[in-house]
């Protein structure tokens, strides 16, 4: 049997609620290879996080929930390959010679790793670890905001990094996100983050958000703009009906594999 680590395992069970709805604490134990206990242990950790919601025998897939986020270390073994996929098709609609902004999260490194190697441009970026996948490229210019740096992200954001995109005009952006859904738009965790992305999405050409399928009918705690607020979302699967309605009607093209 193959271990796995507690990030692993919370992505196992996610993945399987969003496909049964819901299943037992038995079932589960017996998928992932653990102790009842362990499940239960795990289960209370997703429901605190708002991915799943805690029934008596198991557990239930939930459609929304502010929550709060993971860790980063969690974040960055969670949908690894999905937003691997999601960075290659960010990196695809970048052209030689653009000012490119890339916000924060585990997506978004991934987008920057993504940009091949005969790339030539500006990159703008509040993410310390983005900065540091494309510091050493040449023919990338990298530009780093200013302010409070935030643990595990490495994200920047107050209101010197607000300042700082608000004096620069680029081509793209690349955005990170907490969730998104029909009714609430495009929702994130960190309120100064917030901040930071209206000004990037109100002085940028080309906004492309970036959100694997687990991000599709999460409501994170505050919102940051509605569907008709940023040109494109770049996933990894076709959104819920609804959440695919809405985004038709608000004209967002959606690009996934």
């Amino acid at each position: 049997m193959v271990f796995m680590l507690p990030a692993q395992r919370h992505q196992r069970i996610v993945e399987a609620l969003s496909q049964a709805g819901t299943l037992r604490t038995e079932d589960l134990a017996e998928q992932l290879g653990v102790s009842h206990e362990t499940v239960r242990r795990d289960l209370a950790t997703l429901e605190q996080r708002g991915l799943l919601a805690r029934v008596h025998g198991g557990a239930t897939a939930v459609t929304s929930g502010t929550g709060e986020e993971s860790s980063y270390l969690e974040r960055s073994t969670t949908q690894a390959e999905a937003k691997a996929v999601i960075g290659a098709q960010a990196a695809q609609v970048l052209r030689p010679g653009q000012t490119v902004i890339i916000d924060v999260g585990t997506t978004a490194v991934q987008a920057a790793r993504a940009i091949p190697p005969g790339f030539r441009g500006v990159v703008a970026t509040c993410s310390l670890l983005v900065a540091a996948e494309l510091a050493g490229r040449p023919g990338v210019e990298v530009l780093v905001a200013g302010g409070r740096v935030r643990q595990g992200d490495l994200a920047v954001s107050n209101a010197q990094t607000v300042a700082f995109f608000q004096d620069l005009r680029a081509d793209v952006a690349l955005l990170g996100s907490g969730g998104l859904t029909a009714r609430a738009g495009l929702t994130d965790y960190y309120l100064d983050e917030v901040a930071t992305k209206r000004v990037i999405l109100a002085n940028t050409a080309r906004t492309y958000v970036l959100a694997d399928s687990t991000k599709h009918s999460r409501v994170a705690a505050y919102r940051v703009c509605g569907l008709d607020g940023f040109s494109g979302l770049i996933t990894d699967r076709e959104p819920p009906p609804e959440l695919a309605s809405a985004l038709v009607r608000a004209g967002v093209e959606v690009i996934r594999p």
